[in-house]
């Protein structure tokens, strides 16, 4: 996937009557937080900035083309509108090319299990894990096949196709996705309510 570039303007001036006229104009305001502690002001325009992060998540390193100068940064945080849901404020945080950095990165389950087809249960409970590695190595999320896990077959951190430059910092052995066989279970509990059930009726007719 090709890097989202967002174009940007320096934005002058500051608060809520500043704010407002950018929404009016179609601009969203913002701030780039530099690693060095500078930070700049600038605006976007809303319509392009809503259509390029729709599939970018807290892991994905988007270009900021600043006039003169350009960016590579996280999208923080994005501040909506309630109501209507249009972006009201957005946060960046720059990430330095030669800087390993810590990131958090989504874990997307996807398949039908072999072990749900012969009535076992899938549970997925890890969402994202933390990792650490350069940002050009840094993914914007895994995709994790299940396809393949049988009853009682999991998927742990460890087995997650993070590359030889991404360093687990999460616990390796965390669950991600673990088929259960529940129905036998059930079955059994419902065996064995008949059975007493049964044995009441049994009784009350003596």
């Amino acid at each position: 996937m090709s890097q989202v570039v967002l174009k940007a303007r320096n934005r002058d001036g500051a608060g809520s009557a500043v704010a407002r006229r950018l929404r009016r104009a179609g601009r969203v305001p913002g701030v780039l937080y530099g690693r060095s502690g500078k930070a700049f002001s600038l605006d976007l325009d809303a319509r392009e900035f809503s259509n390029s992060i729709k599939n970018v998540t807290e892991s994905t390193i988007v270009k900021i083309e600043l006039e003169d100068r350009s960016f590579d940064a996280f999208v923080k945080d994005t501040q909506r509108n309630i109501k209507d849901g249009n972006i009201l404020h957005v946060d960046f945080y720059e990430v330095e090319k030669d800087v390993a950095l810590r990131a958090k990165v989504q874990v997307h389950v996807h398949g039908n299990p072999v072990g749900v087809r012969e009535g076992g249960i899938l549970e997925t409970s890890l969402r994202e894990i933390e990792v650490e590695c350069l940002p050009q190595y840094l993914p914007p999320r895994l995709d994790v096949d299940v396809s393949e896990l049988r009853v009682n077959q999991s998927i742990h951190a460890h087995d997650l196709p993070l590359g030889e430059h991404v360093r687990l910092i999460s616990g390796a052995d965390q669950v991600v996705a673990i088929v259960k066989f529940a129905r036998a279970g059930k079955a059994e509990s419902t065996e064995a309510a008949g059975e007493a059930t049964e044995v009441a009726s049994s009784a009350q007719s003596k």
